[in-house]
């Protein structure tokens, strides 16, 4: 199994950052990739950042130039920079890791969810 232990979501006021990391261990075999989700009450979970075991990453539209997301694969760690925070970023934020199986298709498994919330 998977685990992923998320920390660093809180309060910020507009404009302000922080910073959120989701340590994975388990059974890692297969891993490709690691990022973020967030879902807003009412709203469907959406993307947010991911980066791949090669260091590709892909951030959504409205988190780039804003947003950074890294990785430390010694610690099986991901990382996400928030910068500029805006209101409309308030959201849980759910880490992700991809593993790949035997079979060529890929498994998901989610951390329990960080809140951020962003004050105006």
């Amino acid at each position: 199994q998977v685990q992923l232990v998320e920390s660093g979501g809180g309060l910020v006021q507009a404009g302000g950052s922080l910073r959120l990391s989701c340590a994975a261990s388990g059974s890692l075999y297969g891993l490709n990739a690691m990022g973020w989700y967030r879902q807003a009450p009412g709203e469907p979970r959406e993307l947010v950042a991911t980066v791949t075991v090669g260091g590709s990453t892909n951030y959504a539209g409205s988190v780039k130039g804003r947003f950074t997301i890294s990785r430390d694969n010694a610690k099986n760690t991901v990382y996400l920079q928030m910068n500029s925070l805006k209101p409309e970023d308030t959201a849980v934020y759910y880490c992700n890791l991809q593993r790949l199986t035997h079979w060529g298709t890929t498994n998901h498994y989610w951390g329990q969810g960080t809140q951020v919330t962003v004050s105006s």
